[in-house]
C-alpha cells in the first residue's frame, strides 16, 4: 500500500500496550503522522466518555468511532455528532430471548446522545459486573436500575454478560436465537461479554461516516485491530493490519500482521511512511 491518507486504529490490545499506555514510539508516529496531515481516527468498541484519557495521551484532537460504530465523537469538541441506536422494543426482545436461551445474563445499555450533554451514559441491572473493573471508566457510577428500565429507553449498545461462558460460546448461542432479527453482533473481550447494536452498525459503518465527511475513500485508509469486532473494518479499509495478538477471526481477514501491542505492532507498520 502506499502512504495512507487517513490511519484508523482500535484502542485496547492494538495501539494501547498491555498496562493500556500509548508508548513514547507509538506517540512519536502519531505525532509524525498529524504533522503531514493525515488523520488519525480511534475506531473502539469504548464509549466516547472513556475516549479523552486515550486521546491526551496520543494527542489526538480529531475523531473517534466509539461503541463499535454506533457514535462518532469529536474529541476536541467534546461532541457527539452521530448515533444509531437500538429502540426500546429491540432491547427488550433480545433480552428475552438470549434470557430463555442463556439463563442467568445480566446485561446492561449505553446510552449515547447528539451534542455536548450526556446525562444518562450507562445503566446496569443488579449483579452486572464489566470485565474491564469500573464500567464508566472513570469516577462516575453507572445508573443501577432494574432490568426493565436498562431496557426501556434507547441504547447505542446493549451488553449481555454471563461469567460462566466465554463471549466466544455465548456469541454462538446468541446467534441461534436472535440471529434472524436485524441486529449486529459482536464482542472485543473473550470474558463472558456480547455486545449488541442496531443493523448495519459496525466500526466499518462508523469509519465510513467518519471518510465520507472527509472526503477520503476506503482505499486509502489503513486500519489496525485485533479482536473480533474488528474484522468489519478490517475489510473495509484498503490495508487491514491485525495484530499478532490477535483473534484467529481477524487473523483470517487480515491484508497484514504485525507485532503484538506490546511491541509497538501499530508503529511498526506507520514507520514505513511517517
Amino acid at each position: 500500500m502506499h502512504r495512507p491518507d487517513l490511519v484508523a486504529s482500535d484502542v485496547d490490545g492494538t495501539l494501547l500496550d498491555p498496562a493500556e499506555r500509548v508508548t513514547d514510539r507509538t506517540a512519536r508516529v502519531i505525532d509524525r503522522v498529524l504533522t503531514d496531515g493525515i488523520p488519525f481516527v480511534l475506531v473502539s468498541g469504548r464509549p466516547p466518555r472513556w475516549i479523552p484519557r486515550v486521546a491526551e495521551a496520543a494527542g489526538l484532537t480529531g475523531y473517534a468511532v466509539c461503541a463499535n460504530g454506533a457514535s462518532v465523537y469529536d474529541i476536541g469538541a467534546d461532541e457527539v455528532l452521530h448515533v444509531r441506536d437500538l429502540t426500546p422494543l429491540q432491547l427488550q426482545d433480545v433480552v428475552r430471548a438470549v434470557e430463555a436461551a442463556l439463563p442467568g445474563i445480566k446485561v446492561a445499555a449505553e446510552r449515547t446522545a447528539v451534542g455536548t450533554r450526556q446525562p444518562e451514559p450507562f445503566a446496569i441491572e443488579p449483579g452486572f459486573r464489566s470485565p474491564w473493573g469500573n464500567p464508566n471508566g472513570e469516577t462516575d457510577s453507572p445508573d443501577l436500575a432494574a432490568r426493565a428500565e436498562v431496557v426501556g429507553k434507547p441504547a447505542t449498545k446493549l451488553l449481555v454478560r454471563h461469567p460462566g461462558m466465554t463471549s466466544g460460546q455465548m456469541a454462538e448461542a446468541m446467534a441461534a436465537v436472535i440471529g434472524d432479527m436485524d441486529l449486529e453482533l459482536t464482542y472485543s473481550t473473550n470474558s463472558g461479554l456480547v455486545e449488541v447494536s442496531a443493523g448495519g452498525v459496525t466500526k466499518a459503518s462508523g469509519l465510513e461516516w467518519v471518510c465520507r465527511e472527509l472526503g477520503i475513500d476506503a482505499e486509502r485508509v489503513v486500519a489496525f485491530g485485533d479482536m473480533p469486532n474488528d474484522v468489519p473494518m478490517l475489510g473495509w479499509a484498503g490495508h487491514g493490519v491485525a495484530m499478532a495478538n490477535a483473534h484467529d477471526d481477524l487473523l483470517a481477514v487480515a491484508n497484514e500482521v504485525t507485532a503484538p501491542n506490546s511491541e509497538d505492532g501499530v508503529a511498526q507498520v506507520l514507520e514505513r511512511w511517517f
